[in-house]
């Protein structure tokens, strides 16, 4: 264990030439970045969870019932024992030879049996009221942590110069702010990561996981190499967003159409000049070069370069599902439905079979209407998906 140990922290991979790793050990004179400072994430992660259970109890849902968002769930299916048996035991998604045969057995047309199937996976969905509660926990969180990475950061000298981030690099002592600013986010994104297995589930959950170990992995790599002062903008620069992003999917809740596209056109134009701009041409230009010009090469400026490659193929790709949508929402006057809804859209059953029997009078008709939560950064819908 001991040679695996020494293997792993070998110093000629994580720090420039002529550092060691006695160099950054703390004394009293001087604090530094300390690798076992990181455990201290996990029981706040865990604290972190836990507020943010109470504050959408006793703060977050009591605001959404004044602002009337709706508590109760997506339309249920009428009970029917035959296609709950085989929608629990067998598919929630039949094929058009099952669906025929359910045809012929209940006397219902193909029609009306998908719809059926879509109105129980929809009733399993979350309600707009649990989505609301979500949103707004992010939102508040998002609109502390980014005040808070403001106002520490303008009376740092390397918000103005980035090249003031290696400016004696890597001696650079550890202010007690820059230590919470720092746990706390990588405790926020611990939660989320763990958090995100229960909360509402998106179609985008295998790009948001993979979006959330790349931030875990990128702030633990540079909190133990000391590459914090760049971490602290990355941090503050990706947080802007967000805060636009949750406020606009909270109108979206309350049905106030008119402000939610509007917040999303400004989360569309922040998203777009922070990530494919500001991000490039501030961020990924100081690490990739005048990080190299002030300390040279060595193999942990390389593997961090290409973690922040990856959040920028990232961007990339969410900013074309923005552009998109915000796209349809200036040529048709309203936001779009979103690729990634958390409810299912009517029309995905529409498929081309026949409609062999009338409609069976007791099927109700799909009532999924209205508030399609997002994740990650993309608004939903607001208009209704009735057919």
């Amino acid at each position: 264990m001991a040679g695996i140990l020494a293997w792993f922290w070998n110093e000629r991979f994580w720090l420039p030439h002529n550092v060691t790793w006695a160099d950054l050990q703390s004394t009293e004179e001087a604090a530094f970045p300390q690798a076992e400072d990181l455990y201290l994430a996990f029981p706040l992660a865990f604290c972190i969870f836990m507020i943010r259970l109470l504050f959408e109890r006793f703060i977050a849902k009591p605001c959404a019932l004044g602002l009337k968002v709706q508590a109760n769930g997506p339309q249920k299916a009428q009970p029917n024992a035959i296609l709950e048996k085989v929608f629990t035991a067998i598919t929630k998604h039949p094929d058009e030879k099952r669906l025929e045969g359910l045809s012929k057995q209940l006397d219902w047309d193909v029609r009306s049996i998908q719809r059926w199937f879509r109105q129980r996976r929809n009733q399993e969905k979350p309600s707009t009221l649990r989505k609301f509660c979500e949103s707004m926990w992010r939102f508040t969180f998002y609109l502390y942590i980014f005040t808070y990475g403001v106002r520490f950061l303008k009376k740092t000298p390397w918000l103005w110069n980035t090249r003031q981030c290696w400016s004696g690099y890597p001696y650079q002592p550890l202010m007690p702010d820059l230590h919470y600013y720092y746990i706390v986010e990588l405790s926020f994104y611990w939660s989320l990561m763990f958090s995100q297995f229960i909360d509402v589930k998106r179609k985008d959950f295998g790009i948001m996981f993979t979006h959330h170990i790349v931030t875990v992995t990128l702030i633990t790599f540079s909190y133990v190499t000391n590459l914090t002062r760049v971490g602290t903008l990355i941090l503050c620069l990706h947080d802007a967003a967000d805060i636009v992003l949750e406020a606009a999917k909270m109108a979206n809740y309350c049905k106030c159409q008119k402000l939610s596209d509007l917040l999303f056109l400004t989360f569309a134009v922040v998203f777009i000049v922070s990530r494919l701009g500001i991000y490039p041409l501030w961020i990924l230009n100081t690490t990739l070069f005048e990080l190299y010009e002030a300390l040279g090469n060595f193999p942990a400026l390389w593997v961090f370069n290409v973690l922040l490659m990856v959040l920028q193929i990232l961007h990339c790709f969410w900013s074309y599902l923005i552009i998109k949508a915000a796209y349809k929402a200036i040529s048709k006057g309203k936001v779009a439905k979103d690729a990634r809804s958390d409810v299912e859209s009517s029309s995905d059953e529409e498929e081309t079979v026949p409609r062999s029997k009338a409609p069976h009078s007791t099927v109700a008709t799909n009532g999924t209407s209205g508030a399609n939560g997002t994740n990650g950064y993309l608004t939903a819908a607001t208009s209704s998906e009735e057919h």
